[in-house]
């Protein structure tokens, strides 16, 4: 996918089709809009009049020029009301105008900077929302399928500014654009892919990957240095499987002369979860290759950060194994002990994914990382409380919790933090143990991040249940049915904000 920027006159570009935009409520339309409703004698006026454009959010009209223009088509995307207008809607109708072209058999297309210029975005800041959605919404998952003989591409967007003064903050923004979307769609590739190919140790590859292309560390530990470091949880959880664990670690380094501008990325890397010995239901099952998702968000994330090079040292970590029930598998009632010492008694051996947190945490802070961020599709709870609109977050560090949270709502990826009162944690005391790793039904997002909490040792921490949001179950905007990327953008936002 090529996507540039040049200076130019919209009305005397070459492309299959060129991109223009109306906000709702426009009675007729302004700016670039307004030179292309004159080339075309006024149609786009006439559509306006007629009721047929609108200029609602998600609208894209199709015009064909016959002649009038260099080019053959014209598509008239609606942003909605101008008071809200936010990168995120310019993501989303970049993304429907893609594959809308492509659904035609355009393979290229010249458009404006959507909201430059009354929708008070900047150039540079539309520019980045084009090549994000662009690249977000033409995403396909389609490897396993035999090849389409009609299928078309989309190939190449030019985003046409007049002011030449913007462009070398807008290719600068393409560029960012860029590298956080096809981080994006890495992360959506490994939650798309059927558990047997990407088991613990195709992540691992996947990851190494990720540090030849843009320069990172990467260390592995395998199953006997889980266990001389005393990861116990995390084994506990692998003991059932055949596929070995693997711990993935990665780190950039964009701040060496200051060790301490740190901060961790913990990703769960459930690569299957069956639910162990406390096996799920068929139904329950069928999307489990996707447990994965928070490890997968944190690699993918790694991707962007050593492309785009902030001055800020990052660390992620990804303990990665299948949760199988079988001969070896551990049994409700069992009680392993996690790196930090602290003993755990199985309640409930689908509640696997804050023991491999547990260890993964308890190293994070080993390794003296003093802000951590863990990811993962935690539990079904969190789509009780909060449906699939926003992540839940957790947190001990108000402060912190909030600028994670502020990095999601910045790129539209939405977050609402929930409690972690200390009555709590009565719920998962055990009888036998330090605690156990359920805290039974009522507030079960809330114990369930709170069971991880007490990995933590004096690290600023978030934690974020995406259990809602790894998945898609239709294509709108720039989300596109399957595994969602959900929540790389934000990660990258904050780290960038670091």
């Amino acid at each position: 996918m090529e996507i540039k920027v040049v200076s130019g006159d919209i009305t005397q570009q070459r492309e299959g089709a060129v991109i223009v935009n109306l906000f709702q409520g426009a009675t007729s339309p302004e700016g670039a809009t307004g030179a292309v409703d004159k080339a075309l004698d006024g149609a786009i006026s006439g559509l306006i009049k007629d009721g047929e454009i609108k200029g609602k959010k998600g609208e894209v009209t199709l015009i064909h020029t016959l002649g009038k223009m260099a080019v053959s088509r014209v598509l008239v995307a609606g942003l909605g009301k101008s008071e809200d207008l936010t990168p995120q809607v310019v993501s989303d109708v970049a993304a429907q105008c893609a594959r809308r072209l492509r659904s035609i058999g355009v393979s290229s297309a010249a458009t404006v900077a959507h909201g430059a210029g009354k929708g008070g975005l900047d150039a540079g800041g539309s520019a980045q929302a084009i090549a994000e959605g662009t690249l977000m919404g033409l995403y396909r998952f389609d490897k396993y399928k035999a090849a389409d003989p009609e299928a078309t591409s989309f190939d190449q967007i030019t985003i046409v500014e007049a002011d030449k003064s913007k462009l070398a903050d807008m290719e600068q923004s393409v560029a960012r654009g860029v590298a956080i979307g096809e981080a994006v769609n890495l992360c959506r590739d490994m939650g798309n892919e059927p558990a047997n190919a990407m088991t613990p140790t195709e992540m691992a590859e996947r990851a190494l990957s990720v540090a030849n292309d843009v320069g990172l560390s990467l260390e592995v530990l395998e199953k006997p240095q889980m266990a001389e470091l005393g990861m116990g949880a995390l084994l506990g959880v692998a003991q059932g499987s055949e596929e070995p664990p693997k711990f993935i670690i990665l780190n950039y380094n964009g701040d060496t002369d200051n060790p301490s501008n740190s901060i961790g990325l913990v990703g769960k890397g459930i690569t299957f979860d069956s639910g162990g010995l406390d096996i799920k239901s068929a139904a329950g099952m069928l999307t489990m290759k996707s447990d994965m998702s928070g490890g997968a968000a944190v690699i993918s994330a790694m991707r962007a950060i050593g492309t785009l090079k902030p001055k800020v040292n990052v660390t992620a970590i990804v303990p990665a194994t299948e949760n199988m029930p079988s001969g070896t598998a551990q049994r409700p009632g069992d009680v392993v002990r996690a790196m930090n010492g602290k003993t755990i008694e199985i309640d409930n051996t689908d509640a696997e994914g804050r023991l491999v947190l547990a260890d993964a945490v308890a190293y994070a802070c080993s390794i003296g990382l003093g802000r951590i961020v863990d990811v993962a599709t935690l539990t079904g709870a969190i789509s009780v409380a909060l449906g699939n609109k926003c992540i839940g977050a957790f947190g001990n560090d108000q402060a912190f919790t909030d600028q994670v949270i502020a990095a999601g709502n910045g790129v539209g990826e939405r977050v609402w933090q929930l409690p972690t009162f200390d009555e709590y944690k009565e719920q998962y005391k055990s009888d036998i143990a330090d605690i156990r790793n359920t805290g039974g039904r009522g507030a079960g997002s809330i114990t369930g991040a709170m069971i991880i909490g007490e990995f933590n040792d004096g690290a600023s921490w978030v934690h974020l249940d995406i259990a809602a949001m790894a998945r898609a179950d239709t294509t709108k905007g720039s989300m596109v049915k399957g595994a969602t990327g959900i929540p790389v953008r934000m990660l990258i936002n904050l780290v960038m904000s670091l």
